[in-house]
């Protein structure tokens, strides 16, 4: 843990030796999720491939409101290791503890009582319609490991420590590959089959993280005394992660209204959608890594009052990434076909798939700016501007031109699709404006007449 010092040295390389680590995990979380997609696609129907593509979006969307909450842990630990208060840090997580732990039982009773109309108000398609019901109900019926799993990870990445994470997601990969085998291509179960792996992947995945954390030297001693909800600590990880779930949440919601209005056009239309999603997940590694690595370095330094380093792995982190960008960007527009072909065999469903692609590889372009902004952001407590901007691009743009292209467009996944890149920009745009703000308040005249107050 002494290496996970953020506040001094080189930024660049220290920002991408956490990043990595992190870039690691989420590429093997996009294989976990691929993996069934891909067993699904080849020993499946149809049918299937849309259980699996909306049940998944339905279930990682409240997977989603349960990681951005838990960014008010990452933010409020990173900052207290920054400020070299690990006490504070202990009681934070003990904090954090208590109330996810609510919070993924609260989960579990709305997934599990409302899978029937979960999957009603997605318009899941009639022949898939009860599989989707029982890919929700498998999965929402452990959402307490769920919880557990994708919490582990936020409390190690705001103790500096991303390999941690790494480790528990390479588990939990491994067990749901040689789930989907034995449930859908062995057994033969199809979506449930794929929902069966996943839970019992990351129940195997948290047991051997928590030996792992037991042998871990920690910069605090964490002890049972501090598994108890505090007030202080408790109102900082809401006021810090409340804003940022809330706008993953609404931002999650407007991807399930797309998905709704893709629905509606046909069974293939919607496995089509599920397999560029899948892609989807892997074309957006990199600038994904950088947002979630952003706010842990950032938290670090603003917590030491180190604003200038803040900044420069800002610039860094967007330039890296925006390199990537160009790279997928090319490869997803014009050889998506190829990469649709990996989780499905089925031209209709491929050719479906690369047409709403398309429009994907051009967010590809923007995505660097924007998750580097929004890692920023979250990083100096900003986390009510990133639910503004992320809620002005989701309902003002992405669900309108989204729902207009499926009226004018004659079904072309390819204009539907453009609904995203549309947001983003909006969403870059307000960005900038903030970060002009930002950079005028920390000026050196600025902070001159704040001591001289």
């Amino acid at each position: 843990m002494k290496n996970n010092n953020f506040t001094e040295g080189a930024i660049l390389p220290k920002l991408l030796k956490f990043m990595l680590p992190v870039l690691f995990a989420m590429f093997l979380q996009a294989m976990y999720g691929a993996v069934d997609l891909l067993v699904v696609g080849r020993f499946g129907t149809d049918a299937d491939v849309s259980a699996v593509s909306t049940g998944s979006q339905i279930l990682q969307t409240l997977t989603n409101l349960i990681v951005s909450f838990s960014m008010g842990i990452t933010v409020a630990v990173a900052q207290r290791i920054g400020q070299k208060r690990p006490q504070d840090a202990a009681r934070t997580i003990g904090t954090g503890l208590i109330i996810f732990v609510i919070a993924g039982a609260l989960f579990t009773v709305i997934s599990v009582i409302g899978a029937g109309g979960l999957a009603t108000v997605m318009k899941a398609p009639e022949e898939a319609f009860d599989l989707t019901k029982s890919y929700i109900r498998v999965c929402g019926g452990g959402f307490l490991i769920i919880t557990a799993y994708n919490l582990l990870g936020s409390i190690f990445r705001g103790l500096g420590d991303s390999k941690t994470p790494l480790i528990a997601v390479g588990i939990a990969c491994v067990f749901n590959i040689i789930g989907d085998l034995l449930f859908v291509a062995v057994l033969e179960l199809g979506a449930t089959g794929a929902a069966l792996a996943t839970v019992m992947a990351q129940l195997v995945s948290v047991i051997i993280s928590f030996f792992i954390i037991r042998r871990t030297k920690l910069p605090f001693e964490l002890h049972k005394s501090n598994l108890r909800i505090e007030s202080i600590y408790a109102k900082n990880i809401v006021r810090i992660g409340t804003p940022i779930a809330l706008q993953d949440f609404l931002v999650g919601i407007s991807f399930l209204v797309l998905l709704a209005i893709v629905n509606q056009i046909s069974v293939t239309a919607s496995a089509g959608v599920g397999v560029a999603n899948k892609v989807c997940a892997f074309i957006m590694l990199v600038p994904l890594s950088f947002m979630q690595s952003m706010s842990a370095f950032v938290a670090q330094n603003y917590g030491a009052g180190h604003t200038d380093r803040a900044v420069k792995a800002l610039k860094s982190g967007i330039a890296v990434s925006l390199l990537f960008g160009v790279l997928m960007f090319f490869v997803s527009f014009f050889h998506g076909d190829l990469l649709s072909g990996v989780f499905s065999n089925k031209p209709d469903t491929v050719a479906a798939a690369w047409d709403y692609l398309k429009a994907y590889s051009i967010d590809c372009l923007f995505t660097c700016f924007l998750f580097c902004f929004v890692g920023f952001y979250n990083g100096i407590e900003k986390t009510k501007f990133v639910m503004i901007q992320g809620i002005t691009g989701a309902f003002l743009v992405r669900i309108p031109v989204a729902f207009v292209m499926q009226q004018t467009g004659n079904g072309s996944l390819f204009k539907i699709g453009l609904a995203t890149p549309c947001s983003t920009v909006l969403q870059i745009v307000m960005c900038f404006a903030a970060y002009v703000v930002f950079s005028g308040n920390n000026s050196p005249a600025a902070r001159k007449a704040y001591n001289n107050a």
